[in-house]
């Protein structure tokens, strides 16, 4: 096997295992789906108008579960230090660990994304687009998400910092993502969202790593 397949299947074995892996994130996205109801009440016409984005607000915060260890746990043991060494760019491994936490916790909470939004009233008509947004929205959440991990190491309350970071990342693509839903429910022209939503995952593929590296050499300074 290859070292970048073998890193990939490190890295997913360690964003499953990560504080729960896909468990807490899709049991975190499933209780956002639940307490939402309750707190804008059970009438169907209006759980029906906002299930799209409100599935994909959800979306975007479960992606935060798992971030703040994405680099902290190779940066204590001292494994960062020598995947830096290793033969394999440092930019490219940061893009295999941001790869592999979209395997392991992106995938699913896009798997269950369809289900939570036709639960809350969305039309089933909906589905493969709702699929295809959280997927294409997944890796650009997990691309910015390892910008802001990676900016935190060696910070106190990481986590934490890790969110007032990542969140404002965040907004583009729920921003798109959710236009792209809103204007396919409304029987609107939505393919000029989804591709700015893809757009901005393609940018953060292809401009996260050169960063990520950067704030970890800096951290291993």
């Amino acid at each position: 096997m290859s070292p970048a397949l073998e890193l990939l299947k490190r890295e997913t074995g360690l964003a499953w295992g990560r504080g729960g892996g896909p468990l807490v994130s899709v049991g975190f996205y499933a209780g956002v789906a639940t307490l939402l109801p309750l707190a804008t009440g059970p009438e169907p016409a209006r759980l029906a108008a906002i299930a799209p984005g409100a599935a994909w607000t959800g979306l975007a915060l479960a992606a935060l579960l798992g971030l703040d260890r994405l680099f902290e746990r190779d940066y204590e043991d001292g494994a960062l230090e020598l995947l830096a060494l290793s033969r394999l760019p440092l930019e490219f491994t940061c893009a295999l660990k941001c790869l592999g936490q979209w395997l392991a916790t992106g995938a699913p909470l896009a798997l269950a994304a369809p289900v939570a939004a036709i639960a809350l009233g969305a039309s089933p008509a909906l589905a493969p687009l709702i699929l295809a947004c959280a997927l294409v929205g997944g890796i650009a959440f997990a691309f910015t998400g390892g910008i802001g991990a990676s900016l935190s190491l060696g910070a106190r309350r990481g986590g934490l910092l890790t969110a007032v970071i990542v969140l404002p990342l965040f907004v583009p693509p729920v921003i798109f993502g959710g236009g792209a839903l809103d204007a396919f429910a409304g029987h609107l022209p939505w393919r000029a969202a989804f591709a700015l939503l893809g757009a901005y995952a393609a940018a953060a593929i292809a401009l996260g790593p050169l960063a990520m590296a950067a704030a970890c050499r800096n951290a291993l300074s």
